[in-house]
């Protein structure tokens, strides 16, 4: 591919957003078995998130259980880099959810 063909490229579209030329297949960080559980407000103007780390889903897997745990605790939220982002404090109602689907859960930081 030529400096020229490089540089006219399309990124991104109004259409469809961001195009990736080739859909890159990656994988979940490799983690101890434990899942932790976080709170936090550091950067979110203090709406308080609870972060769910250490699952080694797949995007898809990971996709249905953050709708699960929203669904079950009846709030928003998010998948970002492998960690599943529920909106407001709802630590102790994702521990049990995770705890009944069989997961060794650990409330982790603050």
């Amino acid at each position: 591919m030529s400096l020229r063909d490089q540089l006219s490229s399309l990124v991104y579209s109004t259409e469809t957003g961001r195009v990736n030329p080739e859909k890159e297949v990656v994988e979940p960080p490799k983690g101890d078995g434990i899942v932790r559980i976080h709170r936090e407000t550091k950067g979110r103007k203090g709406k308080g998130v609870t972060l769910i780390k250490g699952l080694e889903l797949s995007l898809e897997d990971m996709k249905t259980l953050a709708k699960q745990l929203k669904q079950r605790c009846g709030v928003g939220g998010s998948v970002k880099d492998f960690v599943i982002e529920i909106q407001g404090d709802q630590r102790e109602a994702c521990k049990k959810f995770l705890e009944e689907a069989g997961y060794r859960v650990k409330l982790a930081g603050g």
